[in-house]
């Protein structure tokens, strides 16, 4: 069965810095790992996904510079340090898992085939 489970959010002033974990059991093999956030009223945007085997990041430019996406392969887990969090960074944020490369950056809500329950993080000026 598989499971990807977030743990680690919360609430926190401007300026101030989180850690979100993604664990993901269950599947045959895992390609990418990811983080998606969906604010109130707005459609779930990509934040930023890690290669599996070559360990490549992609982020979206709302968070380069601010967060970092790591992982352990041994524990199969990805990480999420977000730094200098801002008011707009308020959202549910979910973690996302594809099995299967694909020959693009997965940045599509439809790259990927398992999905977390989601974690809040709320960031106040």
């Amino acid at each position: 069965q598989v499971h990807v489970v977030e743990s680690g959010g919360g609430s926190v002033q401007a300026g101030d810095s989180l850690r979100l974990s993604c664990a993901a059991s269950g599947m045959t093999r895992i390609d990418v790992m990811a983080w998606f956030r969906q604010a109130p009223g707005k459609e779930r945007e990509f934040v930023a996904r890690i290669a599996w085997v070559f360990s490549g990041t992609y982020y979206d430019h709302s968070v380069k510079g601010r967060f970092i996406l790591s992982k352990d392969e041994a524990e199969n887990t990805a990480s999420l340090q977000m730094n200098d969090l801002k008011p707009t960074d308020t959202a549910v944020y979910y973690c996302a898992v594809r099995e299967r490369p694909t020959d693009h950056i997965e940045t599509n809500v439809e790259d990927y085939e398992y999905w977390g329950q989601g974690t809040q993080v709320t960031v106040s000026s």
